[in-house]
């Protein structure tokens, strides 16, 4: 289900590009690093491959939160659902990280998955499916409570195919 690999639907960040997320290296908060970027954890992404990128919260964050959005999706319906399979690396201390769904319709932001302070430094892997009767947005939001050395949150490889 995952394995189509059409760059439209997947974002491995190993470039700039990324049409799912076509403004996340505009998006405050985030940055675009690898493990040899000398700013702590992650050492290498969720493969183990220190040279190879992914998105995590920038170093400058002062106890705050992030936001990362995805461009439009259209309707889900019983045929085809949704599903978003993404890596993620959550500090132990006081890192979060959130996956909202944003309707057209709403302007509020609806909390659809969340961990909180792994216990674990390492990568974990989740899907999510996803089920909307119009048009959404989601989004994932970082947050960091402290600005203590190695404190992040860290995203690779977010995939979005229609479920299967």
């Amino acid at each position: 289900c995952f394995n189509s690999g059409s760059p439209w639907d997947r974002c491995d960040f190993e470039t700039n590009q990324c049409k799912a997320l076509p403004e996340f290296s505009l998006q405050p908060g985030w940055i675009r690093r690898n493990g040899q970027s000398g700013m702590g954890p992650p050492y290498s992404d969720h493969n183990g491959n220190e040279s190879a990128y992914f998105l995590s919260l920038s170093s400058e964050m002062q106890s705050s939160s992030a936001a990362l959005r995805t461009n439009i999706f259209l309707p889900t319906d019983e045929e085809h659902l949704w599903q978003i399979r993404f890596h993620y690396w959550v500090s132990q201390m006081s890192g979060t990280l959130m996956v909202g769904l944003q309707k057209h319709s709403e302007d509020t932001v609806t909390n659809i998955w969340q961990v909180s302070g792994e216990l674990r430094n390492q990568w974990n892997v989740n899907t999510i499916t996803i089920n909307s009767t119009e048009k959404y947005e989601v989004i994932f939001v970082g947050m960091v409570e402290t600005q203590r050395q190695g404190e992040t949150v860290a995203i690779d490889d977010i995939t979005f195919s229609e479920g299967c």
